[in-house]
């Protein structure tokens, strides 16, 4: 059950003044994660900014469990894909502040109980549509084939008897499934552009997303089961 967000948090907002933004933030808070979450999110944002009221590429450099990580540049831009912080405008963000962080930590919230069959779509489109963004890196809406190898590339990358050939080959074959699943039956001439997310989330049928969404290279106790 979450817990609500009393004035003891006010001095997480990092110097924002702003009531608004206070409100947002505390608002965000409440659908999000529970009070003890909220503590423990941002001692590790001040660990990990220097105590600075923003966060920087740089400072995701000091965490050991994403330095052998084969999709680590793709994790680090999801948290300043401003397509991820819901803002208006595309690109990547220079910092990010601590509503920003949570903003990002939201999407590895778990499922609620009380959750109804509206809420639990929702749910599962906004991961998805997160892990979709981390895919499609020139943020033109879709997952190109080149985008898809690059992806399945890093993600091999750390198998030291795969060459770079098996890689292509196999996000090829995943790519054609996409195609197949997404689109149907292809003319011989006909070419398949890219996975739009309404394909995405035709590939991610029947996959359980919930469970497969971490946050452990944060190292956070507190939400080590959030998925």
């Amino acid at each position: 059950m979450l817990i609500m967000v009393d004035s003891k948090y006010s001095n997480i907002v990092l110097g924002y003044n702003d009531e608004l933004i206070w409100k947002h933030l505390k608002h965000l808070c409440l659908q999000t994660v529970t009070s003890e979450q909220i503590e423990h999110l941002h001692r590790r944002f001040k660990q990990l900014s220097g105590d600075q009221p923003t966060i920087r590429k740089e400072h995701f450099d000091n965490i050991p469990d994403l330095e052998f990580n084969p999709i680590r540049s793709k994790i680090v831009h999801a948290f300043f894909d401003k397509r991820n912080l819901r803002q208006e405008s595309d690109g990547l963000a220079d910092e990010i502040n601590f509503e920003d962080f949570l903003t990002i930590m939201s999407y590895f919230r778990p499922i609620e109980m009380n959750m109804n069959e509206e809420q639990l779509d929702h749910f599962r489109k906004e991961k998805l549509k997160f892990l979709f963004h981390m895919y499609d890196s020139d943020h033109d809406g879709k997952i190109t084939l080149q985008e898809y190898r690059n992806v399945v590339e890093e993600l091999l990358s750390g198998n030291p008897h795969l060459e770079k050939e098996s890689a292509r080959s196999i996000a090829d074959g995943a790519m054609m499934e996409a195609a197949s699943i997404c689109v149907g039956q292809m003319e011989p001439d006909q070419v398949y552009e890219g996975i739009t997310f309404e394909d995405f989330l035709k590939m991610w049928q029947g996959i359980d997303i919930e469970t497969k969404m971490h946050v452990r290279f944060l190292n956070m106790e507190t939400i080590a089961q959030c998925h």
